[in-house]
């Protein structure tokens, strides 16, 4: 993939991603820890086979490698999915989505810290306007205490997804660093399932169920994690992260062309901010700009 690609990679990733809420609606009766293992097991088993066909080169996994892989399935995934059900119990799905679509700009401001250089202005910027898209599009919502706090914790996890990743990229590739971390989130949604919803949980879906599994496995999973680690390892993450702001944008093209909800002037509004926001942060600098920084593409890809 060319660096000039990385920017629709993101966006396609996003989009994907979605698309997962009407897709997720046809399964609500189905136990949600346990689905979501089923997801990412499918998921896994597919990058798997994939690293595996491609010969990738070996990379040894040092205790640190270990470590960062598993907490990166614990928030990134599974815990990020337990704060994100237990909030909708406490709190309006608007002011849940309002929280968790301050990514972008938790992302500029922690991502490049993280990399110890300081936020670029213009991507900073970018990110206030992609937040605030989500915001409009959401509404501020309703909710508890608890269930701002529970938001939060989801936001948390998100944030995580891409920052955890960032140091083990360069060294694993994309494939590995979808793969390994899905594989790992299994058995502990399988854990939560059986902890806050039973053993009745772990039960076969019907096959409407399977094939709602089937796309988001395969789709939002296998090939939207792929999409978002390769891009997220080219722009870094505080300019990928602006491209989370277009996952409202995604959920509300399918249930749009789904037939099942049309687009009120708050949406619209909201993705033509998110829109804008995101094409303002990937504006290129000029040369002697200080935002200017290293070319990630220099690091051999290995995915």
């Amino acid at each position: 993939m060319k660096l000039s690609a990385a920017p629709v990679a993101a966006a396609s990733a996003m989009l994907l991603v979605g698309t997962s809420t009407a897709v997720s609606a046809t399964i609500a009766d189905y136990p949600v820890f346990a689905g979501q293992a089923l997801r990412y097991a499918l998921a896994a088993a597919i990058l798997l086979v994939v690293v595996r066909r491609q010969r990738l080169p070996r990379a040894g996994l040092t205790p640190r490698d270990v470590v960062l892989l598993v907490a990166l399935a614990a928030t990134g995934l599974a815990g990020f999915n337990v704060f994100l059900v237990e909030a909708t119990r406490h709190a309006g799905p608007a002011m849940i989505a309002a929280v968790v679509g301050a990514v972008p700009l938790v992302l500029a401001l922690v991502g490049p810290l993280t990399e110890r250089r300081r936020p670029a202005p213009r991507t900073v910027g970018a990110a206030l306007v992609v937040a605030l898209g989500t915001a409009v599009a959401a509404g501020l919502g309703s909710g508890s205490l608890k269930g701002l706090l529970l938001a939060l914790g989801a936001l948390a996890g998100e944030v995580a997804f891409s920052l955890l990743a960032v140091p083990l990229l360069p060294k694993l590739g994309a494939l590995r660093v979808a793969a390994y971390p899905a594989a790992l989130s299994v058995p502990m949604l399988l854990a939560a399932s059986v902890v806050l919803d039973g053993t009745d949980s772990l039960r076969l879906p019907t096959l409407g169920q399977a094939a709602a599994f089937g796309y988001l496995g395969v789709i939002v999973t296998a090939i939207a994690f792929f999409l978002w680690y390769d891009a997220l390892r080219r722009l870094g993450a505080d300019r990928a992260g602006l491209f989370a702001g277009l996952v409202p944008v995604g959920a509300l093209l399918t249930t749009v062309v789904l037939g099942i909800g049309r687009a009120g002037a708050a949406d619209v509004t909201g993705a033509l901010l998110v829109a804008a926001g995101v094409a303002l942060g990937m504006r290129q600098p000029r040369p002697r700009d200080p935002e200017t920084r290293p070319d990630a593409s220099g690091v051999r890809e290995l995915a």
